[in-house]
């Protein structure tokens, strides 16, 4: 296939969709698995007008896409705005779909990307977000997924840590309030949980629920943020932090100790604390070396970072910093707070507006500005 060509027909395939009522992203998409079907057929069997086959396949291709998406949100408005208590009874095929497209041929990587746009509906952007990679990175490797799998057969689903880390994801994305996925990813979790025996599928569930039980504190009447430590801690939804410990220490309680276990053990801290005061910071830093010792990500590496500025003071925090990308999401606010408590006011000012240009979401970037706001009227007055 000739690929001066595909490059040529691209933009203008993406724009008769988008003339047809795609949105960009979408169009992009369609086009991509298009692209896909094409690499497949036309060394067998070319078109006479390759242009006309990629509109014709790219809109088809839009549409499933479309009428997949309606089917999604038609479920998560059955599930509701919060997840019900208890193991789940409501069964579809979603938690299916995501075994599936969890595929064997994928590496787990490509397997979570290709399912987070398929299945989850996360867009190409908020996907690279969640993996700390360029856009145009996680649009290949998306594309590279789809190809690897069109030629294959859908009888070897993936393994359930693949799958476990899709529902993360998604988690990640309905909480931080980009998309309203929380409750969805807890249902199926749910699901999962009663249907295999698994110590980190209940690591999980417990995780979501104690995240979840703080949403309502989360953000004031306006949208903005509300920081963890400034939560109004009433507002933190009690029963579901009682289930999430409880799922917790039944897990626990089996001696297979895994990253969602662990971070839930964190967030069971916080959640146990009357106030930001009375924290145990000893303990959740105690737990985030255990997590490094199990995964040694660069946002725990970070998290702990923050946690050891609480538990043995903000110099101790900000040596813990010493070494990690300068490009971390988020380090540049954990550094422009730890100099804040440090009484670095100059630096924090300087960094918390720096941090605000390369915030991930608006609120975030909102509430960092008006951080660099507040100290820059101190150092005036």
């Amino acid at each position: 296939m000739d690929e001066a060509l595909m490059r040529t027909l691209t933009p203008a395939v993406i724009g008769v969709l988008v003339r047809r009522g795609a949105d960009f992203a979408a169009a992009e998409d369609a086009m991509q698995d298009a692209l896909v079907v094409a690499v497949r057929v036309w060394p067998d069997d070319p078109p006479r007008d390759p242009k006309g086959w990629l509109v014709t396949v790219a809109w088809h291709k839009f549409l499933d896409a479309a009428r997949a998406d309606t089917s999604r949100r038609r479920r998560e408005t059955v599930v509701g705005d919060e997840p019900v208590p208890g193991p789940g009874t409501a069964v579809d095929d979603t938690l299916q779909l995501y075994f599936l497209c969890a595929h064997p041929s994928l590496s787990p990587a490509s397997a979570v990307a290709l399912t987070l746009r398929a299945v989850g509906g996360l867009t190409t952007r908020q996907i690279a977000q969640a993996y700390l990679v360029p856009e145009a990175t996680m649009a290949q490797r998306i594309s590279r997924a789809k190809r690897t799998v069109s030629g294959v057969g859908f009888d070897q689903p993936g393994d359930v840590a693949t799958v476990l880390r899709v529902l993360y994801l998604v988690f990640n994305e309905g909480y931080s309030g980009n998309v309203d996925l929380a409750a969805e990813a807890i249902r199926l979790t749910r699901q999962l949980a009663a249907e295999i025996a698994h110590v980190e599928v209940a690591g999980l569930l417990a995780l979501m629920l104690l995240h979840h039980a703080r949403r309502p504190a989360r953000s004031r009447p306006d949208g903005s943020l509300v920081p963890l430590k400034e939560q109004d801690r009433s507002l933190w939804d009690t029963r579901l932090i009682a289930e999430g410990v409880d799922v917790l220490q039944s897990a626990l309680a089996r001696n297979r100790l895994g990253e969602f276990q662990v971070q839930a053990a964190i967030a069971a801290l916080h959640a146990d604390s009357r106030s930001a005061a009375e924290t145990d910071w000893a303990q959740i830093v105690e737990w985030y070396d255990e997590l490094l010792r199990i995964t040694d990500s660069p946002v725990a590496r970070l998290n702990r970072a923050v946690a050891v500025g609480e538990a043995d003071g903000p110099r101790a925090g900000l040596a813990a910093l010493e070494g990690l990308d300068p490009s971390l999401p988020r380090l540049t606010a954990a550094a422009a707070y730890l100099h804040e408590r440090d009484g670095d006011t100059v630096t924090a000012a300087r960094l918390y507006a720096e941090a605000a240009r390369s915030a991930p979401n608006l609120p975030e970037r909102e509430h960092l500005a008006r951080q660099a706001a507040r100290l820059n009227a101190e150092l005036r007055g």
